[in-house]
């Protein structure tokens, strides 16, 4: 069942959790994704039939939350990710995050490394905005963007993606790969090599740029982004059991 969390600045944050033992389970969705896509409702799912506490959010913009996508940042929504693994859980968690989900994970690792007992991405996406999209931009994207605060960007997904100047400002103020990146907890990285969205050496380079002593790339061939055949979900599965039983 829904409900809402009074977040940052107003912000009403969507969730749903079930009760049960820790260290409990967060799932962090993607980029204009919601908390009722395939593996989050899938890893809920896992969480229940194990007896495993279990949280997943919208970010506000996102889903059933309060305001608008457009005028969201990486910085708002990693706050509400905060602000509901403050308001909504209890001791260390493990950390499940998707696509623009790893980013706020990494992130959070950062802010908050006491409340985590591990972490689980899947084609993680840190610094996207800056390596993905303005990397990517023309110089007439780049000077639209300056002049008219936001440029639009076709998706396979839907409706084309909106990105203002807004999201790649802030965005710059919460890279994770241009400083020390501590994760002293265990850590997979899941990754599919077939992914259109994220490349394959940007978990390469994850890898490589942070530093844990329980942290492992699990490649799948032909996966795409999506990530979300039976094997793939059954290997989220995995990745969150060996990382509940190596965190203690």
């Amino acid at each position: 069942m829904t409900q809402y969390l009074e977040g940052p600045q107003g912000r009403r944050i969507a969730y749903e959790r079930i009760e049960g033992q820790g260290p409990g389970l967060v799932f962090l969705g993607g980029f204009r994704s919601d908390m009722g896509g395939t593996k989050a409702l899938w890893l809920e799912d896992w969480a229940r039939a194990r007896g495993r506490a279990f949280l997943r959010l919208d970010y506000s913009g996102h889903g059933a939350s309060s305001g608008a996508f457009e005028k969201g940042c990486i910085g708002d929504w990693l706050a509400d990710a905060m602000a509901a693994i403050h308001g909504l859980t209890q001791g260390r968690q493990v950390l499940v995050g998707s696509s623009m989900g790893g980013w706020i994970g990494l992130l959070l690792a950062r802010a908050m490394p006491e409340r985590l007992a591990g972490l689980v991405t899947v084609a993680a996406a840190p610094d996207f905005t800056e390596r993905g999209y303005w990397a990517g931009f023309s110089a007439a994207e780049r000077a639209a963007l300056i002049e008219h605060g936001r440029v639009e960007q076709p998706s396979d997904y839907g409706d084309p993606y909106v990105i203002t100047r807004r999201l790649i400002e802030d965005g710059r103020d919460h890279l994770v790969l241009d400083q020390p990146l501590a994760l002293p907890f265990p850590v997979r990285f899941l990754q599919g090599t077939a992914d259109a969205d994220v490349p394959m050496t940007w978990a390469l380079d994850l890898l490589a740029h942070a530093a844990g002593e329980d942290m492992r790339l699990v490649l799948v061939k032909g996966a795409d982004h999506r990530f979300s055949t039976p094997d793939c979900l059954a290997l989220i599965g995995s990745a969150v059991e060996e990382v509940l039983a190596r965190a203690g």
